[in-house]
Parts: C-alpha cells; structure tokens; sequence
C-alpha cells in the first residue's frame, strides 16, 4: 500500500465511500485499476455490480437509487465515448444525484495529453453541465464527500476524475 498523501489506496478510497453510504458500486473492470478490483471484491460492505458496457452503468445505477440504494458508478473515461446518451436521459434530465468516479486515462498531472479520451474528458463534463474534481492522491479524498454534497444540493450528476492509479 502507498504512503497515506503520496499514493491513491483503493482502501481509503472505498472507506471514504462507505463513508458516505454508498452501498453499491457500479462497475466495467478495467487493467488500470486492477488494485481498486482487487479491494473492491472482497469488502464485504460494498457490493459490486460489475457491467458488460460503460454504457449500463447509468440505467442499473438509476435503478438500484429508485429500489432505495446509493450507488456509485465507477468507471473510465472511456465511458464518454458510450455513456452520454444514457448520463442525459437517466441522471441529468431525471433530476438524480448521482456520483461518478472516472478513472482519467491518459491523464499526465498538467502536462499535454495525448489520448484523445483525456484530451477531451473535461470538456465533454463541461459541455454536459457536468461539475468535477481531481484527485491525485489520498490527500485528496475530501473532494469525494464535496462531490457527493454537491450532487445531493444540485440533484446533478458530479464526477471525480482519478488522477493515476489505484494502490
């Protein structure tokens, strides 16, 4: 496990989650956070919704909010690419709260991308009125719970981008 503050643990991650109540966490593993997975598929706590296509995780997360569960969709920014239409109809134009954590491939900490799903991440959340936070390391976590209230106040969809990998 990284030092606390100069890593992201996919321990603390999931303890800030629970944290705040989440019960589930809708999910499309990827090999990028093969730690989070790992973490993730034995807590006990959390139970995890694994998906065939970024593009479900809207429709089965609405449905376990509207079945009295807290969901979080976990996935990466690939997701864009599939999951707007869904992200529109289900969460923004339905009024529901909903906190997406999306891993930022590509992501190089301020220097110039050169993945086109970096390159355009923030400018399609922009675009979708859809309000989002970095976070590079543990030090960071608080901005889980500030987009969580946001979501719930706004009854918005918020993102947190995950700046590197789980460890």
């Amino acid at each position: 496990m990284a030092v606390t503050g100069l890593g992201l643990s996919s321990e603390r991650v999931i303890q800030t989650l629970k944290e705040l109540g989440f019960t589930h966490v809708v999910w499309l593993p990827d090999s990028e956070a093969n730690f989070m997975y790992q973490t993730l598929s034995t807590d006990p706590d959390l139970k995890l919704v694994q998906v065939c296509r970024e593009a479900e995780t809207m429709a089965i997360a609405v449905g376990l909010v509207i079945g009295g569960k807290q969901p979080v969709c976990l996935i990466q920014n690939t997701w864009l690419m599939q999951s707007c239409d869904s992200l529109r109809v289900l969460v923004l134009d339905q009024n529901i709260p909903m906190l997406i954590v999306v891993g930022y491939r590509g992501w190089r900490g301020g220097a110039p991308m050169t993945d086109s799903a970096a390159i355009y991440l923030e400018p399609i959340l922009d675009a979708w009125g859809v309000k989002h936070y970095l976070i590079e390391s543990d030090n960071d976590l608080g901005r889980i719970a500030q987009a969580w209230k946001e979501a719930q106040e706004t009854s918005r969809a918020v993102a947190v981008l995950i700046g590197r990998e789980y460890e």
